[in-house]
């Protein structure tokens, strides 16, 4: 789940088959997602210099969102997993701006 991966595309692209797919979203693909933003703040990424504190604001309640929907409720329905998609893909916004 953490583990880095030899192709350098492969994170992106399981980070957008999970933010922008109607795909049943899975309790380890959150937790994957919430960790692949978590290193992406970590490792600095050069999207996050000089963004404006609402916009930081914006990011991390989607990401505290998210993490306390895992903590409220092990399983989530159809409804739940569109605000979770959301709530990472603001949090992912910040990162990742170019993203579709």
């Amino acid at each position: 789940m953490t583990g880095r991966s030899l192709d350098p595309g492969a994170a992106e692209r399981r980070m957008s088959r999970i933010v922008g797919s109607g795909e049943t979203l899975s309790r380890e693909d959150v937790i994957w997602a919430l960790d692949y933003i978590r290193k992406k703040v970590a490792d600095g990424a050069p999207a996050l210099q000089g963004l404006p504190q609402p916009r930081w604001l914006t990011c991390f309640e989607g990401f505290a969102e998210a993490s306390m929907s895992l903590l409220r409720s092990p399983r989530s329905g159809p409804l739940e997993a569109d605000r979770l998609r959301r709530k990472l893909r603001e949090a992912l916004e910040a990162l990742e701006p170019d993203r579709p």
